[in-house]
């Protein structure tokens, strides 16, 4: 069990990342779900052990993070959303070369180590290649076998699918679901597909505080029966964005979809649509905003 407690983090600049955040995050998958500038990162480096907060506290399992780095980096792995690699060094290599860093000293069982690493991150065939010539998936990957070796008890992986390619994307997030069986993850994205299919439970963070937290069916449950839907023209958008809650909306067939929250039928040609993640997620942005706005 990973423990934070009434974190906040203020920057010299004055913009304050992190707002009194307070979780328990439990065994398996863990997301963390916000737009960009919402405090996601800050909130995985203050964990990882790579940067200081102004107040709080975070426990791992007894383990006091903020005080005692040096034990929370024995059982943590980290994948930053910027994973740099030396192009022209093998994954063999540079993988046998993070255990040694790690502390596995026996040549034998770092072998091992390394062997059983690369088979699980489907890397075995192409070990022998230089990290410069792998694909952006391949780079992932690369970072989350980095990141599994010493067995750690908390893995954190920031914005991890971004940029790859669909397939790629399915065969990541497929690793991290296996993985996520018998350790801690942190999952942090803004991609809601990523959280909702596969975190057991979940947070929503903007502007520093948090917004939602919960299993994703629990908090989708909590707006169900008043997500309704309409299909309207171009010119018709800024009238309907005027009179209703619209929290999202897209392109569909040369028409504008809208998403409406209320919480009776807003009538004029709206149809009722099953509530997703997507849904919790725009109503919780919107309402945060407005609060915001009201505040300010």
């Amino acid at each position: 069990m990973l423990s934070i407690s009434n974190l906040s983090k203020t920057y010299p600049n004055g913009v304050q990342a992190l707002r009194d955040v307070s979780l328990n995050i439990p065994k398996g998958m863990f997301g963390l779900l916000g737009p960009n500038g919402a405090g996601k990162s800050t909130l995985m480096r203050t964990i990882a052990t790579l940067q200081e907060a102004d107040s709080g506290s975070i426990t791992l399992d007894g383990i006091d993070v903020l005080r005692d780095r040096d034990e929370v980096r024995k059982v943590l792995g980290y994948l930053p959303q910027e994973f740099g690699v030396y192009p022209r060094i093998s994954a063999e290599v540079m993988l046998d070369h993070f255990a040694l860093l790690k502390g596995v000293a026996n040549p034998r069982e770092r072998k091992e180590v390394v062997q059983s690493l690369l088979h699980q991150t489907n890397l075995w065939d192409v070990r022998k290649r230089n990290l410069g010539t792998y694909s952006g998936g391949m780079r992932q990957r690369f970072g989350i076998a980095q990141a599994l070796i010493g067995n750690p008890r908390l893995i954190i992986v920031d914005e991890p699918t971004a940029g790859l390619d669909p397939q790629e994307r399915n065969r990541f997030l497929n690793l991290l679901g296996e993985i996520g069986e018998n350790v801690v993850i942190i999952l942090s994205t803004h991609i809601v597909e990523d959280v909702s299919d596969l975190c057991t439970q979940m947070a929503i963070i903007s502007q520093g505080q948090l917004l939602r937290t919960g299993a994703p069916r629990d908090v989708i449950d909590s707006i169900q029966g008043q997500i309704w839907q309409k299909a309207v023209s171009k010119d018709e958008l800024a009238a309907h964005q005027e009179r209703y809650e619209v929290i999202s909306t897209r392109l569909f067939a040369g028409r504008t979809l809208i998403h409406v929250y209320s919480p009776d039928h807003p009538g004029d040609g709206f149809e009722p649509i099953p509530a997703d993640l997507e849904d919790v997620y725009f109503h919780s942005l919107r309402e945060s905003a407005r609060e915001a706005a009201r505040a300010a």
